[in-house]
């Protein structure tokens, strides 16, 4: 992992979930069970842990600052807190294989605020969620497919979608969730997606990661500090005139908390203010996942320089995560 400083953006890391690596996990725990997969896991996560000090400095940077903010550890954070963050991101993308696959107990997931959203999806109206990399939000697409109440298009900006696609449908046949890959929002994408939303289906898109080739941000304060957020789920979700929603999803108790939340009803971005318009609903946004981060620190899985993102620069070769 490079900082933003070194011109590289943060899709030039690669991708810490490749196809092998995601059937083997998956395959350990399937054959062996839970407490085997942790055991195989855990030298794992030391391990990289140990030779990636930039994952650790990331970790830290941001456990430090949520505490300097909120308070929300109650002490100063150290390396070992950043080593029980990465364990938990390594747990939870167990978590995500079994939700796709529709093995994990969904009776261990409340919710919060989804009666509205399906009120509207059932009428016909549909709308934009924003998310965050945060918990497992496979587990929101699992409880969707399950009671076919949700139809969601997920957006992503990493190459990886397609062969994603390939490991849902053949974890999950009746897989009704879609990753769109996408680096530039055009009028053909934006055409499909208001005939979605007309549909009374979801588009899926996340608001803490800028993406590549993107042309705007706006700064925004972020556990105390500025910090570089896409303008692209707040100018979507204005052309396509639907509800704005924020969907989190954090660790509780032996399962997960899912939070539903309507940020705006119509998304308007005046000619005169639009940068200000947009800096408001990104701060809504903020808002929302600081609340969630108060409830479960650890629960953030941006592993690099957040707060440095660059938006112009391509993405190239891995160098280090």
């Amino acid at each position: 992992m490079k900082s933003a400083r070194t011109g590289l953006h943060w899709a030039s890391m690669g991708e810490s979930t490749f196809v092998l690596g995601i059937w083997f996990l998956y395959g350990v725990h399937r054959i062996l069970g839970h407490w085997p997969f942790r055991l195989c896991l855990y030298p794992v996560v030391l391990t990289q842990w140990a030779l990636r000090p930039a994952l650790r400095r990331a970790s830290l940077q941001y456990l430090q600052r949520l505490e300097q903010a909120t308070g929300a550890l109650g002490r100063a954070p150290s390396w070992r807190d950043t080593l029980r963050h990465m364990r938990l991101f390594a747990e939870t993308l167990l978590d995500k294989l079994l939700a796709v696959a529709g093995r994990y107990p969904l009776q261990r997931v409340q919710t919060q605020g989804r009666e509205p959203l399906y009120r509207a999806s059932h009428s016909g109206q549909g709308g934009l969620i924003v998310v965050a990399h945060m918990g497992c939000l496979e587990l929101c697409r699992a409880m969707a497919e399950q009671g076919k109440t949700l139809r969601l298009h997920v957006l992503v900006h990493t190459r990886h979608a397609t062969e994603f696609n390939r490991i849902l449908k053949r974890l999950n046949p009746s897989n009704e969730v879609h990753l769109l890959e996408v680096t530039e929002i055009s009028p053909a994408t934006a055409l499909l997606l208001s005939e979605k939303v007309g549909q009374g289906e979801y588009v899926v898109i996340a608001g803490d990661r800028v993406p590549v080739l993107a042309s705007q941000t706006v700064s925004i304060d972020f556990l105390g500090h500025p910090a570089p957020l896409p303008v692209g789920p707040y100018v979507l979700a204005s052309l396509l005139k639907c509800p704005l929603y924020f969907l989190g999803c954090i660790h509780q108790g032996a399962g997960y908390a899912v939070q539903f939340e309507l940020l705006a009803q119509q998304v308007l971005l005046p000619r005169a203010t639009r940068q200000q318009a947009m800096a408001h609903y990104a701060s809504l946004y903020v808002q929302a996942v600081t609340a969630q981060l108060v409830r479960s620190p650890y629960d953030w899985f941006n592993f690099f320089p957040f707060w440095e993102q660059t938006h112009d620069t391509p993405p190239s070769r891995a160098r280090d995560l």
